[in-house]
């Protein structure tokens, strides 16, 4: 077989699209979850603190893979029946949330707190004071963080290949599978490597470059 023929690279990067659109998903989700899990934390008293610490260290403590496995297996009892791949993108939001919840949470506790002061003194609750002043300032410090925590997220989506969900990894094993010569598997793998490097290293030097802008800019 041509390793890189018309219906081999269709196959592939349908499964390139799948993974895209997962990675997308998880680092909205996680990215939102994330942000009221790092506010209860902080700022939602003894109970919320202490739930919301809970969840962290759970979901930091344990294996992606495990989450992954549990969402495909276990809410579709309680759920009903539904595509595996989006079971799969919920349990990889559950655990890319408590990641996301201690980068947010590091930018919150780098803002000042005279801040608040600041912002009761003019006549702001606290909801409108981390809306409005608070959260602006701590995303604007971990944009560069964010960024390179979406890189480990794309990356990840390769797990997804051992619940046989169709991203780009598992589409390209089951080409793998049936190729029979070195030179054909080898170049089977450097085409992968070199799609996730590109998005990848893409990604990097946005992070780089953002880096840098903000960097000069104080």
């Amino acid at each position: 077989m041509q390793v890189f023929s018309a219906e081999n690279l269709l196959f592939l990067w349908q499964g390139l699209l799948l993974t895209l659109k997962i990675a997308i998903f998880t680092c909205v989700v996680s990215i939102i979850f994330g942000t009221v899990l790092a506010i209860l934390r902080n700022y939602g008293g003894k109970i919320g603190s202490k739930l919301a610490g809970a969840y962290i260290e759970i979901f930091r403590n344990t294996p992606l893979l495990l989450w992954m496995l549990t969402a495909v297996f276990v809410l579709p009892s309680f759920f009903g029946r539904a595509d595996p791949a989006l079971w799969g993108s919920i349990g990889f939001s559950l655990y890319t949330s408590s990641v996301m919840a201690e980068i947010v949470r590091g930018g919150l506790n780098a803002v000042p707190k005279g801040q608040f002061e600041a912002a009761y003194s003019q006549g702001f609750g606290k909801f409108f004071t981390l809306r409005f002043i608070i959260l602006p300032q701590a995303f604007r410090n971990i944009v560069p963080s964010l960024l390179s925590q979406i890189i480990t997220t794309f990356k990840d989506t390769s797990f997804l290949a051992g619940l046989q969900i169709a991203e780009l990894t598992y589409q390209s094993k089951i080409l793998l599978a049936q190729l029979k010569s070195f030179e054909e598997i080898l170049a089977m793998l450097s085409l992968i490597a070199l799609w996730y490097f590109v998005i990848c290293f893409s990604l990097s030097i946005l992070v780089r470059y953002y880096d840098k802008k903000t960097r000069y800019a104080f």
